[in-house]
């Protein structure tokens, strides 16, 4: 079980920002923005670390089997504008490189190869089971996932962390290819975890090295595994960027074209979304896409090779909606991620988590 503790808040002049910790390139000017990020723990002991992955994989992972797309805070019955809307960077262009196929040379495919960053994150609200999606992201330790923040804090309940959380890149019916991720500790944007503003609907996990099921073996940590895609910050609105997420359930008219079981990608060039009141929504960005439920928490990978699988996450998906009211999911949302986005990364991601199994 997870530790349930109050909320604090960290502040970032001295923490984030003494970073010669991990390779940053800045590339224009400008000034950073301060943000004081929510951190929460989760499972913060190895012991209940080992515990949530015995929750997961018992009865052949019929907990993992049974757990279903989380809808809650996902979808907008709101016709809104693509174009319009309050995102714009507030300081200086940054990036941080990917990591795990620095030696390949990239060359043109005609397909599009899916990350191996990408997986599932699973949790459990109120006794029931749910799934988001995410992707591993580098990070000193190379132990960090990106995903939404309303997949990593309630914000229904205003209670902390959900229970049980865990990071499965590669999942596909109960199946952790490369080790199941527990979890240690949370970062989500101080607006969003007391205004529950969807302008951050972000979050930052430290999960401890990886497992195999069943033999609690460790299998090291999630970077050296499957790679970690690259981070970036106040980037020029317009530009092209892949959405990746595990979709699933019926658009509203009752069309049911993704299953859950695979991961699948939109593809688009970024606009500003206009506002979303009912999520405190003014300053997010927006790409034409058909994803139903189940995609929140799934990359924007601006800058992606699919001979490397990598690129540089610039988005999570927040929400998803139908603007012309015609029955059909047809676009998602993303915080835009600029400086504020960048300090509660930037600490999360020179923290170090530890390994749990033999």
């Amino acid at each position: 079980m997870n530790t349930r503790v109050k909320r604090f808040m960290l502040p970032l002049g001295g923490a984030a920002f003494a970073t010669g910790m991990i390779a940053v390139s800045l590339t224009t000017a400008g000034s950073a923005t301060a943000a004081a990020p929510a951190n929460d723990p989760m499972a913060s002991t190895k012991a209940a670390a080992l515990e949530t992955v015995k929750f997961w994989t018992a009865n052949g992972g019929k907990s993992l089997k049974s757990a279903t797309k989380y809808t809650e805070d996902t979808a907008t019955k709101a016709k809104i504008k693509l174009g319009g809307g309050d995102a714009a960077p507030d300081g200086k262009t940054g990036t941080v490189p990917p990591i795990g196929q620095e030696k390949v040379t990239p060359t043109k495919v005609k397909n599009v190869n899916l990350p191996r960053t990408i997986g599932k994150v699973f949790f459990r609200l109120d006794g029931k089971t749910y799934w988001c999606s995410g992707s591993s992201v580098q990070g000193k330790y190379r132990n960090l996932v990106a995903t939404a923040g309303h997949c990593v804090y309630d914000t229904d309940s205003n209670r902390d962390t959900l229970d049980r959380w865990v990071f499965i890149p590669g999942y596909y019916q109960a199946k952790a290819p490369w080790g199941i991720y527990v979890g240690k500790s949370a970062y989500t944007h101080f607006d969003f975890a007391v205004y529950e503003d969807f302008d951050s609907d972000y979050g930052f996990v430290n999960v401890y090295n990886g497992v195999e099921a069943g033999t609690w073996k460790d299998v090291g940590r999630l970077g050296d595994n499957v790679g970690g895609q690259g981070f970036a910050w106040n980037q020029p609105i317009g530009k092209p960027v892949y959405a990746f997420g595990y979709p699933a359930g019926p658009h509203p008219d009752g069309d049911f074209p993704y299953t859950g079981q695979t991961p699948k990608y939109c593809y688009g060039n970024t606009s500003a979304a206009g506002a979303v009141t009912a999520f405190k929504a003014e300053a997010q960005i927006a790409i034409k896409c058909s994803f139903t439920a189940g995609a929140s928490g799934g990359p924007w990978v601006a800058g992606y090779s699919s001979t490397k699988r990598l690129g540089y996450i610039n988005g999570v998906t927040s929400l998803v909606g139908d603007k012309d009211g015609n029955g059909r999911f047809d676009f998602a949302t993303s915080p835009y991620f600029d400086s504020e986005t960048y300090a509660v990364y930037s600490l999360a991601s020179n923290l170090w988590s530890g390994k749990i199994g033999k």
